[in-house]
């Protein structure tokens, strides 16, 4: 695949840098000094930015990041609102529901390169990714809790299916840190690497997904969602379904053709 950077300049993006490099964007949440807390102007522009990357065929894989080397993104920025009263529950349905909703709905790979800290609604943002490459050097925590605050943001839905109810428990009631090591080992996360590795092992990933057959890879994912909330009989039905529109793509061809012709497939996404 032709791999070319080009910068996205998305309109009024004052919280991302994003850039596009062979099929890969890659969104950097960039307010370092704050550890890329949220505030309102990056709930929305991330919103904006990965609807605009799900409708954009040139994207083929998304990266999520963190500017800096402490943080991939530490949650709610609590200053911004302090004292003002504001409604949690509105704040969560106007903004980071349909962000999580966003991440999960897109049938494109979503890849979390967890530089630093993910804490809060940070750590559910990460969880949210399809696939999580941490640093050594990084932690995830719920720290929900900490302020007597719930976990939101999905938290309670992806711990509970990643690594089981004791633990999922453990770590919403505790809010303590989980170290890259432990992370790896119950599941939460897919790889661990040192930090001087980490962008690399994670473009090479991304460099590979966007390579394959990226409509059947949102097939996958597709599936995967429906798979979490149903049962045997209803998902052995969906998977005909789904293998149906998967037969009828081009790559499917191409990969047919590539094998009988034992050379490398080519794929287009289509």
């Amino acid at each position: 695949m032709e791999r070319t950077v080009r910068e996205r300049p998305a309109p009024s993006y004052a919280t991302l840098l994003c850039t596009e490099d062979g099929g890969v964007l890659t969104i950097t949440l960039n307010r370092p000094k704050s550890y890329n807390a949220f505030n309102e102007a990056m709930k929305e522009e991330l919103n904006s930015a990965l609807r605009e990357a799900s409708r954009d065929v040139a994207v083929r894989c998304i990266v999520l990041r963190g500017a800096g080397e402490k943080a991939f993104c530490s949650g709610q920025d609590l200053k911004e609102h302090r004292g003002t009263g504001r409604s949690l529950k509105e704040s969560l349905e106007r903004s980071y529901n349909p962000l999580i909703r966003r991440m999960r709905e897109m049938e494109k790979p979503i890849l979390g390169m967890i530089n630093g800290v993910a804490a809060g609604a940070g750590c559910s943002l990460a969880l949210a990714c399809d696939m999580r490459i941490m640093s050594s050097d990084a932690t995830l925590i719920e720290a929900f809790v900490r302020i007597a605050l719930v976990p939101d943001s999905g938290s309670h839905w992806f711990l509970a299916r990643l690594v089981g109810m004791g633990r999922a428990f453990e770590y919403a009631a505790t809010g303590r840190d989980i170290t890259a090591d432990e992370a790896e080992r119950v599941g939460l996360v897919n790889r661990v690497v040192p930090p001087e590795q980490l962008e690399a092992s994670t473009m090479e990933l991304a460099r590979s997904l966007a390579a394959g057959p990226t409509r059947t890879i949102g097939l996958i994912k597709r599936t995967l969602n429906r798979a979490l909330v149903t049962d045997l009989s209803a998902l052995l039905e969906y998977e005909a379904a789904i293998q149906e529109i998967a037969s009828a793509t081009d790559d499917h061809r191409e990969g047919v053709a590539a094998f009988m012709e034992k050379r490398k497939a080519v794929f287009i996404g289509k």
